[in-house]
C-alpha cells in the first residue's frame, strides 16, 4: 500500500511539471493547482506503515566514513560513532558537564590535575572490561602526530596522564584549560582490540568496538548503518531494540519515507515544517520539535586565494549580502542573522557586535577604490580580469543550494558573477576541502557548549584533515584563542571571546550567514521524549514504545 501511494505522487508531480511546458494555463495557477494537489495527499495519507515497531530509523544525507571517535570528523560519522562509544564526561540535559565513564572527579585547587575515578564493570561490546589502560591508550593515539585526528589540540595542554591503578587515571596539564573536563568527552578507545592496529583502515573503522549503548551490527556502504542495542550496557539496557541510520541524499526522498513509515525522525526542512509538515496527518502521528540549533551556516572563503586575501574584499562581500532575504526565502524565517562565530544562545555571544547591513552601494565603493570597475557586460573587472569565483557546497542539503542561488543572484547585482557546484559530501570534504581545492564554500558549524573554537581558526590548524581550511590566521585572535582556554575565570573568558568575536566579524574570513531553527520530526509512537535546552535525544536509552498500538497517538 505504501508503495502505490508513493508511486501515485510521484506520477502525478511528474505530470504537472510536464504539463508545465505545455499547458495554457499561466504558470503560477499551475503552481497553486501542484501545492495544493501536495498538501492535499500528504494531509489525506493513511497511517505510517511501521513493520518494527521498537527499531528507531533515521535519515542522513551522507554515509558515515570512519567510526572511530578520533577520526570522526564529518557528521554523520560523529553522530553514529557517538551511539558506539563513551567518554569520560558528558554533557546533561541543562548543559552541565556530568559523569559518563568516569563516576566523579577531583581538581587541583590550581586546576592543573584532574584525577578521574572510574566506573567499575563497564564492558566493551566484546565482554572484555574497560580499565584506566584504555584512557592511557586513548590519549597516547590521538596525540600520536602519525594519527590524522582533527582533536589533537584539545589534549595539547597535558602534560603527562597516568593510570593510578585500574580504576583511576590521573590528568596533569602544563597549564590552566578550561575546557578540560569537556575535552575528555571524547570516545574511548579499546586498547585490547586497537593496541597495533592501523587505525585509518577500513577495517578498523567499520568494525569498531566501544561500550556505547549500541553496537554495531550491519554497514551497507551508502545504504544504511545498523546499530543494535548493547545489553550489559552499564547505565541499562536501551528500550529500543535498534538503531538504524539510512542514508539517502535528498531531504524531498527522505521527507516522504518518514511519510510512509520508512523513516521515524529526520531534521526536517522549514518549507516541510511550514507546508507538509503542518496537516492533521501530522499532527496525529508525529511528534514536532522547534529550537535554535547551536551552529550556524557559513560562506567561507580560501584565503591563500588571493581574490580573498584583502579583507576589505570580504567586507565589500558582506555589504552585498541580504541575509534577511536568505532567512526569508531558504529558512521561510525559521532562523536568525549570525554576526559571528557564536550563535545567540552561547554565553559567548557578542550582542554588541552589529551585523553589516545591505548596502551593495557600499560594496561597488570599496571595490571601486580597490581597483574594480564594470566592464560592458556589467561584471567587475580589474587588470583584465573578471570577478568570477566558484561557490562549492554538499548534496542533497536543499538549504545551503539555495542560500548559494540566492546569494548567486545578490552577487550578480554588483557586478561579481558567482558559480555554483555541488559535490558529494565525502568527495567535497576529502578532495576539496582537505587538499583546499575551492574558491570558496557554504557549510555550516555544528558547535561544541564550551566556546574554545581554537581547532577552527587558530592558525597552527591548517594541515589536511583540520577544521581550519580557509587558512585564517591572526596573530591577536591564536593569542586569545590560548588565553580562552587558560581562563577560569568566567567574567574574564566571557570578555576573551567577546574580542574574538569582535575580530572575526570586522575581518569576515567568511561571511557568517544565519543560525538555523533545529526542526526535528518523530514518530509519535516513542514516549519519554523530553525536549531540553542541549534538545531531545539526551535521554534516548529511556525512551519506549509502548506494546498496546492504542497508546503510540494518544
Amino acid at each position: 500500500m505504501g508503495n502505490i501511494e508513493k508511486y501515485s505522487f510521484h506520477s502525478l508531480a511528474h505530470s504537472y511539471i510536464h504539463s508545465f511546458n505545455r499547458s495554457p494555463l499561466h504558470p503560477f495557477t499551475l503552481l497553486l493547482i501542484f501545492s495544493f494537489t501536495v498538501l492535499f495527499l500528504l494531509s489525506c495519507s493513511k497511517e505510517p506503515e511501521i513493520k518494527y515497531p521498537n527499531t528507531i530509523t533515521i535519515g542522513l544525507l551522507s554515509d558515515a566514513k570512519r567510526l572511530l571517535p578520533l577520526l570522526a570528523s564529518d557528521s554523520a560519522s560523529a553522530e553514529i560513532s557517538g551511539y558506539i562509544f563513551n567518554g569520560l564526561t558528558k554533557y546533561d540535559k541543562d548543559i552541565k558537564i556530568i559523569g559518563d565513564l568516569a563516576e566523579s572527579w577531583d581538581i587541583s585547587p590550581d586546576g592543573l590535575k584532574i584525577t578521574f575515578h572510574l566506573r567499575r564493570g563497564v564492558k566493551w561490546h566484546d565482554g572484555a572490561e574497560f580499565t584506566a589502560e584504555d584512557v592511557l591508550f586513548t590519549y597516547k593515539t590521538v596525540t600520536n602526530p602519525n594519527i590524522p585526528t582533527p582533536y589533537s589540540s584539545i589534549y595539547g595542554p597535558v602534560k603527562k596522564v597516568e593510570m593510578l591503578n585500574r580504576y583511576t587515571t590521573k590528568i596533569t596539564y602544563k597549564e590552566p584549560y578550561a575546557p578540560a573536563l569537556e575535552s575528555w568527552g571524547m570516545g574511548i578507545i579499546p586498547k585490547h582490540v586497537l593496541e597495533g592496529k592501523d587505525l585509518t583502515s577500513p577495517e578498523v573503522n567499520r568494525h569498531p568496538v566501544g561500550t556505547g549503548p549500541y553496537k554495531l551490527k550491519e554497514w551497507v556502504t551508502g545504504q544504511k548503518i545498523v546499530l543494535e542495542a548493547f545489553n550489559d550496557y552499564f547505565e541499562k539496557k536501551p528500550n529500543i531494540d535498534r538503531f538504524i541510520a539510512r542514508i539517502i541524499p535528498d531531504t524531498a526522498t527522505m521527507f516522504l519515507e518518514l511519510k510512509f513509515g520508512g523513516l521515524d525522525f529526520m531534521g526536517i526542512t522549514p518549507p516541510q515544517y511550514k507546508l507538509q509538515a503542518n496537516t492533521d496527518f501530522f499532527n496525529k502521528y508525529f511528534q514536532k520539535f522547534r529550537y535554535p540549533a547551536f551552529g550556524y551556516t557559513y560562506l567561507g572563503y580560501n584565503l591563500l586565494n588571493p581574490m580573498f586575501s584583502d579583507k576589505r574584499v570580504r567586507q565589500a562581500i558582506a555589504y552585498a549580502v541580504n541575509k534577511n532575504e536568505i532567512i526569508a526565502g531558504v529558512l521561510l524565517s525559521y532562523g536568525t542573522p549570525c554576526t559571528g562565530p557564536f550563535p545567540p544562545e552561547s554565553w559567548a555571544f557578542n550582542a554588541s557586535v552589529k551585523d553589516y547591513e545591505y548596502n551593495p552601494d557600499k560594496t561597488i565603493k570599496i571595490l571601486s577604490e580597490l581597483g574594480w570597475k564594470k566592464n560592458a557586460r556589467g561584471l567587475l573587472e580589474k587588470n583584465g580580469k573578471t570577478f568570477i569565483f566558484t561557490v562549492i557546497t554538499n548534496q542533497g542539503n536543499e538549504s545551503r543550494l539555495k542560500a548559494a542561488q540566492i546569494i548567486k543572484e545578490q552577487m550578480k547585482k554588483v557586478g561579481i558573477e558567482m558559480n555554483i557546484k555541488v559535490l558529494e559530501w565525502q568527495a567535497m570534504l576529502h578532495e576539496f576541502i582537505d587538499k583546499k581545492r575551492f574558491e570558496a564554500v557554504i557549510m555550516g558549524w555544528a558547535l561544541s557548549r564550551d566556546p574554545d573554537i581554537y581547532d577552527i581558526w587558530h592558525s597552527s590548524k591548517t594541515k589536511e584533515g583540520e577544521f581550519n581550511f580557509i587558512s585564517y590566521k591572526n596573530e591577536e585572535i591564536d593569542r586569545l584563542l590560548i588565553e580562552g582556554r587558560q581562563t577560569f575565570d568566567m567574567t574574564k573568558r566571557k570578555k576573551i571571546y567577546h574580542r574574538i568575536h569582535e575580530i572575526l566579524a570586522e575581518e569576515q574570513p567568511c561571511t557568517f550567514l544565519y543560525v538555523p531553527d533545529a526542526l526535528p520530526v518523530l514518530h509519535k509512537r516513542f514516549k519519554g521524549v523530553e525536549k531540553a535546552p542541549i534538545g531531545i535525544w539526551h535521554d534516548f536509552i529511556y525512551w519506549h514504545v509502548p506494546k498496546n498500538k492504542v497508546e503510540w497517538y494518544q
